[in-house]
């Protein structure tokens, strides 16, 4: 079998998985594990139906970096419960999720998934860097639309899109991209950055929505190139498509803010990350005392038929 590899965006997952599954499903001593049984059942679904012979669990070590906060500072802003001047940001998250997060890198551990952070960068940081050097066929799992500029069927790089639930997965390639949004995935950052993104706290530019930002995209091919013919420079503007006075005066307003959100919303594809195999991200099945360990976890924390799933499911990709 060819060497494929896949990306989990944890958080993403882990946070469809709390709020999908009842949290009345508890350990003895209480603690919720509704997120963790979730999880492992996604994983499981997603070993057996994409045949996977590697799995990274990417993590937000910095789910808001500051250096992206201090660019933008709306970003993410209303996702905030406690600010940290000298660290990462506390994300608002309910408690109940909170208390399962260790255990959640507790079963990774025990599966044999690599977990794979960077400080300063958030997962997408660590998927678009992985993604990008590869090597190898990548899928990419995850409910963020973000990521959609990763997507590149030459590079062999698609996105499991599971925003709408694990049930009604979608697989999206160039085809897909362009299809529901008639741009280019290559252009995709571009037109976060022109629509804005209210769940991400990006303003965008006032009088630009979907359809005009790839209406402009399709015009003017990029970000870089609208904001050259918007400057009036005719030894541009000549040879370029014509711009409306209007949208003209829209992108100069909007100045300060283009010169800093494509940082923001682009994800960086040059961490100093091993590949996959030096993560350890090769699939095999566990064995001996972390097998133990998950079949023991499995009545402990009353994770009913997760375990026996996701291990069957490593032993066949295996």
């Amino acid at each position: 079998m060819a060497d494929r590899l896949m990306l989990l965006d944890t958080a993403s997952l882990y946070f469809r998985a709390f709020y999908g599954v009842p949290d009345s499903i508890r350990r003895a001593d209480g603690t919720p594990v509704n997120a963790v049984r979730g999880l492992l059942d996604m994983i499981a679904r997603l070993v057996t139906d994409f045949e996977p012979t590697h799995v990274v669990a990417c993590w937000d070590d910095d789910w808001r970096p500051h250096w992206r906060v201090d660019l933008i500072p709306s970003y993410k802003a209303h996702r905030v419960a406690t600010l940290v001047p000298a660290g990462p940001d506390v994300e608002e998250t309910p408690d109940g999720l909170v208390a399962q997060v260790p255990l959640i890198r507790e079963v990774l551990g025990l599966c044999g998934i690599p977990i794979v952070g960077v400080a300063a960068h958030e997962a997408d940081d660590v998927i678009g860097t992985l993604a990008t050097q590869a090597g190898m066929p990548v899928d990419v799992v995850t409910g963020d639309r973000d990521l959609f500029q990763l997507v590149d069927d030459d590079a062999g790089v698609r996105i499991i899109y599971t925003a709408r639930g694990m049930s009604r997965l979608e697989l999206v390639t160039d085809e897909v991209v362009v299809e529901k949004y008639g741009i280019e995935p290559s252009q995709y950052s571009d037109f976060a950055v022109l629509r804005g993104d209210s769940s991400d706290g990006l303003p965008g530019v006032a009088g630009i929505g979907e359809k005009t930002a790839a209406g402009l995209l399709g015009d003017f091919g990029s970000l870089d190139a609208m904001l050259v013919v918007a400057s009036g420079d005719p030894d541009v503007t000549d040879a370029a498509p014509r711009m409306s006075a209007t949208m003209r005066a829209k992108l100069t307003a909007a100045h300060d803010y283009l010169a800093v959100a494509p940082t923001v919303v682009n994800v960086v594809r040059d961490l100093d990350l091993p590949d996959a195999d030096a993560l350890g991200a090769r699939l095999a099945p566990v064995a001996g005392a972390a097998r133990e360990s998950l079949e023991r976890l499995a009545t402990e924390w009353n994770l009913g038929g997760a375990v026996p799933r996701v291990l069957a499911a490593l032993d066949r990709a295996a």
